[in-house]
C-alpha cells in the first residue's frame, strides 16, 4: 500500500471514530517526530503493538479486503501464560462496505465482535474439523448478545448497531459492512496479530508499504524500524 493512501484512511478513520461518540486514546496522535520520546516514556504502547494498523493482507486491493483498526489496550500473552494480569485487549475496526475481512480463526483468542456504529456488519461463520483446521461441512454455535445461537456452514449473522457476537477459537469467520460502512468494537483476550490469526487462504496479515509520502501517524507495523527503539517479541 502507498503510504499517501495510508494517511488518508488513517484521517477518515479518524473522523469517523469521533463522529460516533469514541474519543481515541492520547497515543493516536503521536505523530512520527514526537513518537519515540512518547513511546520511551510510555513503552507498553510499543512492547503491546497498540495503535494505528491499516491492511490490505498483502493482496493490494484494499477496497476490496482490506481493514483499518486501532488497538487501544493490549495485554501481552505472558499474562495468560500467568493466569492473572492483564489478559484481555481492546480495538476499534473499520469495515467499509462490501470490503472483505478474510475466513480466518485464532489459535488462542476468543472475542467479542460488537457493531458499534454505522451499517449492517454480516459476519459469515464456518466450524472446524477435530485439529481446527477449517471444515466446509461443519456449524457451530456462538454466543450472540447472551443467548447461544447455532449456525449452519456458510451461515451469515446480521448484525445491527449495538449487537455483537462472540467467536472462540475454532470458528471461522469473515466479516464485511453491508449497506454501508461499519465500526466495529473488539474486547477480547490478549491479541497477537503476528502468531494467533489463521486464514483460510494463504495470505499476509501485515502490507508492505510503499513510502511515496511521509507518514501522517506511525502503525503498529512501523514500530520495529523505529530509529534507536528496540521493539521486542511481544511476549
Amino acid at each position: 500500500m502507498k503510504r499517501s493512501r495510508i494517511n488518508e484512511l488513517l484521517a477518515e478513520a479518524d473522523e469517523m471514530i469521533r463522529r460516533h461518540g469514541f474519543v481515541l486514546p492520547p497515543f493516536a496522535d503521536w505523530t512520527p517526530e514526537e513518537f519515540p520520546e512518547r513511546a520511551a516514556a510510555a513503552p507498553h504502547v510499543v512492547t503491546a503493538r497498540c495503535g494505528w494498523d491499516v491492511t490490505d493482507y498483502g493482496a493490494g486491493r484494499f477496497d476490496e479486503m482490506g481493514l483499518v483498526l486501532f488497538t487501544l489496550r493490549n495485554g501481552l500473552p505472558g499474562d495468560l501464560t500467568a493466569g492473572r494480569g492483564m489478559c484481555y485487549a481492546e480495538k476499534l475496526l473499520i469495515s467499509k462496505r462490501d470490503q472483505l475481512s478474510p475466513m480466518h480463526t485464532h489459535v488462542i483468542k476468543a472475542e467479542d465482535i460488537i457493531n458499534r456504529g454505522g451499517a449492517t456488519l454480516v459476519v459469515e461463520l464456518f466450524g472446524s474439523d477435530g485439529t481446527g483446521a477449517f471444515a466446509p461441512d461443519r456449524g457451530g454455535q456462538v454466543m450472540c448478545d447472551g443467548l447461544l445461537r447455532p449456525y449452519q456452514p456458510g451461515e451469515k449473522l446480521r448484525l445491527a448497531p449495538g449487537q455483537s457476537v462472540t467467536l472462540r477459537p475454532g470458528d471461522w469467520h469473515a466479516f464485511w459492512g453491508e449497506g454501508g460502512d461499519v465500526l466495529i468494537g473488539e474486547v477480547s483476550t490478549v491479541n497477537d496479530d503476528e502468531t494467533d490469526n489463521v486464514f483460510r487462504e494463504p495470505i499476509a496479515r501485515f502490507s508492505k508499504v510503499e513510502e511515496d509520502v511521509t507518514p501522517r501517524r506511525l502503525l503498529v507495523s512501523d514500530y520495529a524500524a523505529l530509529a534507536g527503539h528496540s521493539v521486542p517479541p511481544l511476549t
